[in-house]
This record gives structure tokens, C-alpha cells and sequence, in this order.
């Protein structure tokens, strides 16, 4: 058997087209933005959105497990209200959900 032996009555120029050799690797890319890209940043978005609507006296959850009140909102961080004389300033990106005022469940991560 040889390996690099050419087709009968050919000339040893490979045959097909660019395109066809890229189609596999655009089709993966195309399935892997649809199941991991797109869902991703929609979910970024919505924390965003969740982040950029607190204001001071919402119950939130912070991605450490803390359950407290926000107090008050800076720039850059919260200060959230843990105990009667414990504050805590967390940064923005580290509040996971907010608790619903009729004192529901914390809503689960998908």
C-alpha cells in the first residue's frame, strides 16, 4: 500500500475546495455559540440587570452563602445589613439573587 500514491490518471493535485475543507470546523463553531456563547451572555446580562436594579432595604444573597439587607449602594460595591450592629460592603458582582419581599425561596441557579 502506498500513502501518497495518486488516483489512476490523475495528476496528484488535490481535489475539492477550500470551502469544503472548512465547512466541519464553522458548523462546530456555529453549534458551540449556539449551547455555550449565546446562553452565557444572556445569563451575564440578566445579572447585570439584577445588579443595576438593587437599591438600599432588598434582601440579597451574596455568592459566599451571606443572607443580608442591602443598607446602601456605592459606586463600586453594596453595603448590606447582616445583623443589628454587623455591616458589610461586598462588591456589586458578588450578590448571587435577590430574595422576593414575601419572604419565598431563593430562587435556584440553572
Amino acid at each position: 500500500m502506498y500513502l501518497f500514491a495518486t488516483p489512476p490518471g490523475g495528476t496528484g493535485q488535490p481535489t475539492g475546495s477550500l470551502f469544503g475543507a472548512l465547512l466541519p470546523f464553522i458548523l462546530i463553531f456555529v453549534i458551540f455559540y449556539l449551547i455555550i456563547i449565546m446562553p452565557a451572555k444572556k445569563k451575564q446580562k440578566q445579572h447585570q440587570a439584577l445588579i443595576g436594579g438593587l437599591k438600599g432595604g432588598e434582601r440579597v444573597v451574596t455568592s459566599g452563602g451571606i443572607y443580608g439587607t442591602v443598607s446602601r449602594v456605592l459606586e463600586d460595591r453594596f453595603e448590606i445589613q447582616v445583623d443589628k450592629n454587623t455591616k458589610l460592603q461586598i462588591a456589586k458582582s458578588a450578590v448571587s439573587a435577590v430574595i422576593p419581599p414575601e419572604g419565598g425561596e431563593v430562587p435556584q441557579k440553572r
